[in-house]
């Protein structure tokens, strides 16, 4: 026979109302990670030593995580970003290992995205800032229909420092998503010469405002 809590015996039901509270809130735990890989972000999973200066790099920079770019969560467990794979505007393969070397802030982003679509102008003056030998954008678009109206719009909005990449399988943002470092759209991860992950951003960014320009310009020094 199965026993309601309010039909146990008195001295028994505090304790089972604690175990019931328990397990519900565990429940619901488990069901925030599955949706938003919450318990991926926050554990061990797939910490590698070799990322150690990201972790300590980020503690660094951290004071500078204010403002515009208050919202970026720095890496905490040394973590290398998964070796994503994804094409240029002509069609050649690329994966971000081709920019070994330098710092990276690598962007998801679509069309059907609105802020997506509000923070590329930002992302490409970012660009234009601060470009060069050490430091990129890579923003990958992952539209999976018309692969000609990205560019189209991009082309529309005069967005004209960024290279064009993308994925339209968004195996990009799969790969992320189970690395735990993608929650949403937009995502952004600022990587680091070595190919880990520094911080990480669920959302968009005035990546054009003084504080990011203060923040990457602090990262290419490190």
């Amino acid at each position: 026979m199965t026993v309601r809590p309010d039909q146990a015996p008195q001295g028994r039901r505090p304790r089972t109302l604690a175990l019931v509270a328990a397990a519900a809130l565990a429940g619901g735990v488990a069901g925030l990670a599955a949706v938003y890989g919450i318990g991926a972000f926050q554990s061990n999973a797939g910490a590698d030593a070799a990322c150690r200066p990201a972790v300590e790099t980020a503690r660094r920079v951290s004071p500078l995580i204010r403002g515009e770019v208050a919202a970026i969560t720095l890496a905490k467990v040394p973590r290398r970003v998964p070796e994503l794979a994804f094409r240029d505007a002509t069609g050649q393969a690329k994966t971000l290992g081709d920019w070994r070397g330098r710092l990276v802030l690598l962007n998801l982003w679509a069309t059907w995205c609105v802020p997506c679509r509000k923070e590329m102008p930002a992302l490409d003056a970012l660009e234009a800032k601060l470009g060069g030998p050490g430091f990129d954008v890579v923003a990958i678009n992952i539209d999976t229909r018309d692969p000609e109206k990205p560019k189209a719009w991009l082309k529309e909005v005069g967005v004209e420092r960024l290279p064009y990449y993308a994925d339209p399988s968004a195996k990009v943002f799969q790969d992320l998503k189970l690395a735990g470092s993608a929650f949403g759209m937009p995502t952004t991860l600022l990587v680091d010469p070595a190919g880990c992950e520094i911080g990480a951003l669920a959302g968009p960014a005035e990546w054009a405002s003084e504080d990011a320009v203060k923040l990457i310009e602090a990262l290419g020094r490190s």
